[in-house]
């Protein structure tokens, strides 16, 4: 048994409204939630495992792409349930994750304040605070580009640099499977750069998508938008 779940986290955050998808990927050994959403959705992403017959009890790693408050929000409150389930992220991004450095999207946001009128600092200064507020987790594995992992017949990790420094994506090859994060994001059933007002560094972040777009994979499965069929929109990838 091997199976790669996608979910479909409906939710209202702040005056923001949307989807979300963490995967799931389960064998016969494991059971691994890729990513978990903003502070406070614990309950929702458990709802959303629950409606595809999943026990999050059986839950045995978490895998943060990049420490972004959308994708590790809530892993402080899965890791206080389910106290056994290991953690794991890249190096570049793990001190970020534990709180050793300072968030660099809230170093990004404070820098920003300065640049905006009195109305936008009011928003400035909330999303500061929401930064603020992510509780850190200490990482307890680290992984690196290229490294083959056991997990659901085989997974790549795979190096893709550019919305944060040390972002991962997660490459199936028996599926022909490949988990974006924010590497990419599907907008008018195009893979785009995922919010590139927040990426921080735009030249990489165009390498990675190229670089994942070589990949022999089929489906795409990005946080922000869902799943990309290549074979369906060729067109889309000249």
């Amino acid at each position: 048994m091997e199976n790669i779940i996608v979910l479909n986290v409906n939710y209202k955050f702040g005056d923001m409204e949307g989807t979300i998808h963490p995967v799931v990927l389960r064998d016969k050994n494991e059971m691994i939630l890729v990513d978990c959403g903003y502070t406070g959705f614990m309950s929702i992403i458990e709802d959303a495992m629950r409606t595809e017959n999943l026990d999050c009890n059986k839950l045995t790693k978490i895998v943060i792409t990049h420490h972004d408050h959308d994708h590790m929000g809530a892993l402080a409150d899965f890791k206080h349930k389910y106290p056994d389930v290991k953690i794991v992220a890249s190096e570049i991004e793990a001190p970020y994750i534990s709180g050793e450095k300072k968030s660099l999207r809230l170093e990004q946001a404070e820098s920003l304040q300065s640049t905006l009128n009195e109305e936008q600092k009011q928003f400035g200064r909330a999303f500061c605070d929401i930064l603020k507020s992510v509780k850190t987790v200490e990482v307890d594995e680290f992984v690196h580009d290229g490294e083959v992992m056991n997990w659901c017949g085989g997974c790549e990790i795979v190096g893709t640099p550019g919305h944060t420094p040390g972002h991962i994506s997660l490459y199936i090859k028996n599926k022909k499977t490949l988990i974006t994060g924010d590497a990419a994001a599907l907008e008018n059933n195009q893979l785009v750069i995922a919010n590139p007002q927040f990426t921080l560094d735009v030249e990489n972040a165009n390498k990675s998508i190229s670089k994942i777009l070589d990949y022999d994979a089929d489906t795409y499965i990005c946080y922000h938008g869902g799943v990309y069929k290549k074979h369906k929109h060729k067109a889309n990838l000249c």
